[in-house]
């Protein structure tokens, strides 16, 4: 008896203390923070390598919307709630890029912050 309480006690705590969406993805990624971020030099890079493929000029794989010109990405950020569909965790259904996984977290704040510095060309 006290072994099996021993078995379920070391389960149950490696269970919780294992599970967490924290890794070093999160905190580090190829697009660093700037301190001031602009869209050709910072956000262009992360929308090409992580959206382009199905936001093309003609959208693909069920992309509503082209994401290949500066005006298309600003009207993203302001009324298409791009930064709210990279922003949501592995396994979300609308998490962005389909099918994640979830881009690393400093890719993120590059495109909030980018839009924070009021979404520079």
């Amino acid at each position: 008896m006290k072994f099996r309480n021993f078995l379920l006690f070391g389960a149950i705590t490696l269970f919780t203390t294992s599970c967490s969406n924290n890794s070093t993805d999160d905190l580090t990624g190829s697009f660093p923070l700037v301190e001031v971020a602009k869209y050709n030099e910072n956000v262009k890079p992360i929308i090409d390598a992580n959206c382009v493929s199905c936001h093309a000029t003609s959208p693909i794989n069920g992309a509503s919307i082209p994401l290949v010109t500066y005006q298309q990405v600003k009207n993203a950020v302001l009324t298409g709630g791009l930064i709210n569909r990279i922003s949501r965790q592995n396994g979300d259904g609308d998490l962005m890029p389909l099918g994640g996984p979830r881009m690393p977290q400093n890719t993120i704040n590059v495109i909030v912050q980018w839009e924070a510095n009021g979404l520079l060309e």
